[in-house]
């Protein structure tokens, strides 16, 4: 059996525990993961993000000091999509931003393309707004 799963990763110029609490902080989804949706609420202790297709609830691991930044994404189609991402340490001044993509089931080629062109962007973005601060 082939797997679909893609790494798509993006380095950083900056320490990772920084990029670490920038990127675990859902306030700041908005800023660098445009394409998860737009519009960050906190509400009865949940944290939810306004999409195209109405609100999504995201659930981040538990803060840590091992750069997983896992999350798990309550679809407003009550789809549950488990997102594995993680920022790994390359040495004390930089790090690498891993995000691993899975195909939901029926999810063509093009889609999975598409979803990963979105990712890329994303990456792309947290990298430019955490070497830029």
């Amino acid at each position: 059996m082939t797997t679909r799963t893609r790494h798509l990763s993006v380095h950083i110029d900056r320490p990772m525990p920084e990029v670490y609490a920038f990127a675990s902080d859902p306030e700041n989804l908005p800023r660098w993961a445009p394409g998860l949706g737009s519009g960050v609420v906190h509400q009865d202790g949940e944290w939810y993000v306004e999409t195209g297709e109405g609100r999504a609830r995201v659930r981040f691991a538990p803060r840590n000091p091992f750069g997983v930044l896992d999350h798990e994404v309550l679809t407003p189609s009550g789809d549950t999509v488990h997102v594995p991402l993680r920022a790994i340490p390359d040495g004390d001044d930089a790090c690498d931003v891993v995000f691993t993509l899975r195909p939901t089931p029926g999810m063509t080629d093009a889609e999975l393309d598409r979803d990963e062109s979105l990712v890329r962007t994303d990456l792309t973005l947290l990298k430019q707004l955490v070497e830029s601060r």
